[in-house]
């Protein structure tokens, strides 16, 4: 009687969960849904589902994350016959409501039911923390790691060892870094609850765990064997990770002793604890780590949301510092929340109330200045444009970049021609339905003879109109400039095109344009 009565609530308690997931999420969109635009890495999702969309494969024929994302998006953009800006963030929202949804299960589920308040508090900060939104899908894929190492925690059975490999299958399909991340925690369970239950079947339970990761997997090992040129491709994709020894640009770590004091005291204290947070993100996982060793050795209870988080923030760590910036760390941070949300939420009234209290008014001061809500309404100058026939409110350097290359295109590429925007700016390519003439959408990274001189092949055979090279040194860092990274396409360019007007009083843009009839 008692566990029909418990089952029943839950079951409720989902429902309402999953009503309030959907219901937050469509306010959020009504609220910025329709603000700003990023030629960069929005660029860089919306292109990518745009080519998905017209049958093309991520990695194989453009730059691309792993194909998970894209096919996500280009689903839901082909139901709705739709492929601009705003079906793609259609289809990014209705996967953060995924993610919402579970965060918020994984903290009702551990939350005594008279603690409303610290809930709502705990809700907030999961959601403030949801930027940038062209990122949810990984912020998503953290979550669901965290959900499911809890439900292999709780009863490691074989069916749950099972899922729990499939899932993380899935997830690599999203992000081969998420793959590996997953893993990672996977294995750290595995451990964990075989000490933990004093038994030796670790092997058994790994081959289980290792079975449905590789049936998460099959549709990539599918594609990697039956589509041609994609293994290729994959494979040179990762090759060239090993061969730069990274996935992102690093930035120094904004610890708080580094702060410029010298600002103004808004700044000064949003730096500050932008730095508290690193901190917290590394000194909460070192010393939980330590928790969950001890409770093996003493048999001490742990609740299993919080080793599923402890166990997936190491990993998610990582990911934070790759590129310690304020978009990198909400990327890298719920593991953490999860796991400090948890322990607020399993304490005393007064102490959840005043800890989720703090951690939504800290959390807020960091993250409300990325949302693009809270930037309009600072700003107050934001304009009305139209990017592929979506009205969208834009900042005016935004708004100046779509003018500059609307009439690039108009002037230099019209009738569906090609044109070059590099190395920044994927989104360009999307805003007018081209295909990008390079393989590589997002050129940061310095690349080989050999690589250059077969995207000058593809320039050359798609004829563009226009190129518009942004020159600029990104981070600062004069080496990381397009025509010392790409020097041999930098020069093709400047000996094939002819120079528009004032280069320089372009903000670093470089144009150059086809006045010849073949190249």
């Amino acid at each position: 009687m008692i566990s029909a009565v418990l089952q029943d609530r839950r079951k409720w308690q989902a429902v309402a969960l999953a009503f309030s997931s959907v219901t937050t999420v469509a306010l959020l969109f009504w609220l910025q849904g329709y603000l700003g635009f990023n030629f960069w890495d929005e660029g860089f999702l919306w292109y990518g589902t745009q080519r998905v969309m017209v049958g093309e494969i991520p990695i194989r024929d453009f730059m691309a994350y792993d194909p998970g994302r894209y096919y996500w998006s280009a689903a839901i953009m082909t139901l709705m016959r739709d492929n601009g800006i705003i079906a793609n963030r259609v289809a990014v929202a209705m996967f953060q409501t995924v993610g919402l949804f579970l965060g918020l299960i994984l903290l009702a589920r551990n939350c005594p039911r008279e603690a409303i308040v610290p809930l709502l508090l705990a809700a907030g900060t999961f959601v403030v923390w949801m930027f940038p939104r062209h990122k949810l899908f990984d912020i998503t894929v953290s979550l669901s790691l965290v959900a499911i190492l809890t439900f292999l925690i709780r009863e490691p059975s074989r069916h749950r060892l099972f899922l729990t490999g499939f899932l993380v299958g899935l997830v690599a399909i999203v992000g081969r870094n998420h793959g590996v991340y997953g893993v990672l925690g996977s294995i750290s369970a595995l451990m964990y609850v075989s000490m933990k239950r004093d038994d030796s079947a670790f092997i058994p339970k790994f081959q289980w765990w290792l079975g449905g990761v590789i049936a998460g997997y099959t549709p990539m090992i599918v594609c990697l064997i039956v589509v041609p040129g994609f293994a290729w491709a994959f494979w040179e994709s990762i090759a060239f990770l090993w061969e730069y020894k990274g996935t992102n640009l690093p930035l120094p770590i904004p610890w708080p002793w580094r702060v410029d004091y010298q600002q103004y005291w808004v700044d000064v204290a949003c730096d500050a604890l932008v730095g508290a947070f690193f901190v917290a993100v590394f000194v909460f996982t070192v010393v939980n780590i330590g928790v969950l060793v001890r409770s093996t050795i003493k048999n001490t209870i742990v609740s299993p949301v919080f080793a599923a988080a402890v166990l997936m923030a190491l990993p998610y760590a990582h990911f934070a510092f790759s590129r310690a910036d304020v978009g990198h760390l909400g990327q890298g941070i719920f593991p953490f929340l999860t796991g400090v949300l948890v322990l607020l939420l399993g304490s005393s009234p007064a102490v959840a109330t005043t800890g989720t209290a703090i951690l939504f008014a800290t959390s807020l001061v960091v993250t409300l200045p990325q949302h693009p809500a809270w930037q309009f309404y600072r700003a107050g100058n934001w304009l009305n444009i139209t990017i592929a026939g979506d009205k969208l409110i834009v900042d005016p350097s935004t708004a100046s970049d779509v003018a500059l290359l609307s009439n690039l295109v108009e002037n230099h590429a019209p009738d569906g021609r090609a044109f070059v925007v590099t190395p920044y700016w994927p989104g360009a390519y999307a805003a007018f339905a081209r295909e990008s003439p390079m393989w590589e959408i997002y050129a940061l990274f310095p690349r080989s003879t050999a690589f250059q001189e077969r995207e000058i092949q593809r320039i050359k055979r798609a004829n563009p109109g226009f190129a518009l090279v942004i020159d600029r040194a990104l981070d600062g860092r004069e080496e990381l400039r397009f025509r010392n990274t790409h020097p041999l396409i930098d020069r093709y360019i400047r000996m094939n095109y002819d120079p528009l007007d004032d280069l320089d009083k372009r903000g670093g843009f470089q144009i150059y344009v086809n006045n010849r009839l073949g190249q």
